[in-house]
């Protein structure tokens, strides 16, 4: 069975040596967390998901969800238990206000128990996460009404929530949704219509779901300005806050899906439904964007999560299968065979796989840090910059991380040769429940598109200008380090690639589309291979400053710097052919006839 360690020292590493996380002490909620409260809140999360959640994966997936006749759904055998233990240890309302039963504690620490459990469990980790989106939506567009009666039961974990936005004829495409809403004299409203793909959208791990429906109010606007959010919980909730009658809405069906089986994901039927608008009528995309873009960096923490789990079970096993000899005589010279890990190629693989790991890891607590700035400093400048980068990276994380989580996936699994293939290993699950992350909330053509067509030029542009700034100048005040030369100089030779395309893209993009839509993909993981290779050169430095002060094992240290010396030589030249297939243009993607396909 797979197994999974939670990376924590490497994680303290990174909030203690390379962001300074006591430095923002000033912002709210960061007071409580010194650095033992850090270390003992990430140990325990770690037990957690190694010898709970870890544990029944593989026998989740088997299993799967099970609708019975009358639409309810029972999870995996262990499941309720595990989400019982979860919410009990208070991880549901780490980072929440606590006016609503939260800690109040930064995002960023509830980031990273996100990686934990979706390493060590994906689909068991979409219950919890689609809650804590559902109530980041409510914090901010609920009325103090709905967060009285919702938000202290979900903190809880009591009542868990959902999202509901695709239907069988739209996805990306929300205009096109028929949902609709008519309003009932008492200023609530009955929805009905159908929903497709809503992960956890029936299970049996809380009394209560609380599920916030995209719907067209009756009357409203055509297309993405007629639409409306609605908060329709699955069992209605008395004045005193006590459970009522079964709402209008139930589970018509569970989605045969390649992977994270043990997942609900259900086809939802909304039958003259009671439900209460969230925010203002026809702005529900606005109020629903809260919650798509909390997921969308969530579910780059899953690709980050299936890649250092992947990537932990794929180094087990070639240290210990045996097959051939080194090229440079035998290692194993008492062993019939040595390890393959002796080989030039696994090695390879592996260290791509870690490479990216460690920088990943690096871009989501650094991109976490923002977003408690944004949402917590009281210094407008900070809070703009601070926005200015989530808006820039949150198509980068989620689009990024995912393609090379579900990639990493697929090498780790290639370690293995034919076991790798057979179910009992593993490793295939890996692969299956990586292959999601690319797909939901938001396709990553459509990041690509995201931010080429909207997040790049918003402001003239200043996000891109910032983050170039903010790269020039770690190089310039580090250009007398010695030991970081072999990292600097090729983060400044892939921004000269970054700074060539984004140019091109402002020579060409407006007066022919088509070249945007076809730069989009390789524009986006040039900037995340940037991004990637700007957060190793920061490890760099605090490992180099580490070890010049003696702090931490030197060992350690030295494989860091190892590390990142492998993505600067082998990973982060991947900016010059993504620049290349940029600089083409669309000429060659647009020349085949639609009918010649």
């Amino acid at each position: 069975m797979p197994s999974y360690k939670a990376p924590v020292e490497d994680i303290l590493f990174l909030l203690n040596d390379v962001f300074g996380f006591e430095r923002y002490n000033n912002l709210p909620g960061f007071a409580d967390a010194s650095p033992d409260v850090v270390e003992a809140i990430l140990q325990e999360g770690a037990k957690l998901c190694e010898e709970v959640l870890a544990p029944l994966n593989l026998p989740g997936d088997a299993e799967g969800c099970t609708r019975r006749e009358d639409g309810t759904v029972t999870t995996p055998k262990g499941f309720k238990a595990a989400y019982d233990a979860y919410a009990g240890g208070g991880w549901m309302g780490l980072s929440m206000p606590a006016e609503y039963g939260g800690q109040g504690l930064p995002h960023t620490l509830n980031s990273v128990m996100q990686e934990f459990t979706s390493a060590a469990n994906l689909a068991f980790g979409m219950y919890p996460g689609l809650t804590q989106g559902a109530m980041a939506a409510l914090l901010v567009h609920g009325t103090e009404e709905q967060k009285r009666t919702y938000l202290p039961r979900m903190v809880e974990g009591a009542w868990t929530g959902t999202m509901n936005l695709t239907e069988p004829h739209c996805g990306t495409d929300l205009g096109l949704l028929k949902t609709r809403a008519v309003p009932n004299p008492d200023g609530s409203y009955s929805i009905t219509g159908t929903k497709i793909f809503i992960s956890a959208g029936e299970h049996d791990l809380s009394d209560n779901i609380i599920h916030l429906v995209l719907a067209r109010i009756e009357g409203a606007p055509a297309g993405t300005k007629g639409i409306s959010l609605f908060v329709v919980p699955k069992v209605l909730v008395n004045p005193d806050g006590s459970l009522g009658e079964r709402n209008g809405v139930s589970c018509g069906s569970i989605e045969h899906k390649m992977g994270i089986h043990a997942n609900a994901t259900c086809v939802m039927n909304y039958d003259s439904a009671t439900g209460w608008l969230v925010g203002e009528a026809n702005r529900g995309l606005n109020a629903m964007f809260v919650m798509m873009n909390e997921a969308r960096l969530a579910v780059g923490i899953q690709g980050l999560g299936q890649s250092e789990v992947a990537y932990q079970n794929a180094v087990a096993y070639a240290k210990d299968r045996l097959q051939g000899r080194a090229l440079t005589g035998a290692k194993a010279a008492d062993k019939p065979a040595d390890p393959i890990i002796v080989h030039p190629d696994v090695r390879r693989a592996l260290m791509t796989i870690r490479a990216f790991n460690e920088a990943a890891r690096a871009l989501v607590l650094w991109t976490a840090l923002q977003a408690d700035i944004a949402h917590r400093s009281d210094d407008p400048a900070e809070r703009q910059a601070a926005e200015d980068h989530m808006g820039l990276m949150t198509p980068v994380v989620k689009g990024v991380l995912t393609d090379k989580g579900f990639d990493n996936a697929v090498a780790a699994q290639q370690m293995f040769g034919g076991h790798g293939y057979i179910e009992e290993w593993g490793m295939s699950q890996f692969v299956r429940d990586a292959r999601i992350t690319q797909i939901y909330e938001g396709a990553n053509g459509i990041q690509a598109m995201d931010l080429v067509g909207r997040k790049l030029p918003r402001d003239g542009g200043r996000a891109m200008m910032r983050l170039l700034q903010e790269i020039d100048t770690f190089c310039k005040e580090n250009a007398a380090e010695a030991a970081l030369k072999p990292y600097l100089g090729p983060l400044a030779a892939a921004v000269g690639d970054l700074q060539k395309a984004t140019m091109w893209l402002m020579q060409n993009a407006m007066a022919k589309p088509d070249n945007a839509g076809a730069a989009a993909t390789d524009y986006m993981h040039l900037m995340g291979l940037v991004a990637l290779g700007y957060m190793w050169a920061r490890i760099a430095r605090a490992a180099v400053t580490a070890k010049a002060e003696g702090r931490g094992a030197e060992s350690r240290m030295d494989a860091r710097l190892a590390t990142g010396r492998f993505f600067m030589e082998r990973m982060l030249p991947e900016t010059a052919t993504r620049l290349a297939r940029i600089s083409a243009g669309a000429d060659a993607v647009m020349a085949l006839p639609a009918e010649m396909f």
